[in-house]
């Protein structure tokens, strides 16, 4: 019983990676099917870098905005999944004290996650836009 309901979380849990997995490549591959009319090698590396490719290192779409706005989003959906685990595994301790103190601290971790998520995402924005100015 317990293995079929690990296998059913583990299958639930891969959802969300498989999609965002599927919408990071869908962008490649739509530009690789435009972009092949290039007839030399400096066409082929602007054709390469795209148009959607950041030049700036700080600001509002700078190259260190994206990778940690990234970074926390991925923190922050992890949280929010643990969170769920944790509601799952409180629904199915059946009574058993120790189950239901592991799944409480599961649910108090991933809170914590999510706050801590939220406050580096305002601080690292927050510091960037006083960088930038």
């Amino acid at each position: 019983m317990t293995s079929k309901i690990n296998k059913m979380i583990t299958a639930l849990l891969m959802v969300p990676v498989l999609a965002f997995g599927m919408t990071m490549l869908a962008p490649s591959m739509a530009l690789a099917k435009t972009c092949d009319n290039g007839t030399t090698v400096a066409d082929g590396a602007d054709c390469a870098q795209g148009t959607d490719t950041p030049t700036e290192l700080f600001g509002e779409n700078g190259v260190f905005t994206k990778i940690i706005n990234a970074a926390l989003f991925l923190i922050g959906a992890i949280s929010v999944l643990m969170l769920i685990y944790g509601g799952i595994r409180y629904t199915i301790s059946g009574g058993d004290s120790k189950a239901v103190t592991d799944a409480k601290n599961t649910i108090m971790y991933a809170i914590i996650g999510i706050i801590v998520a939220l406050m580096a995402y305002a601080i690292v924005n927050f510091v960037i836009g006083q960088l930038v100015k």
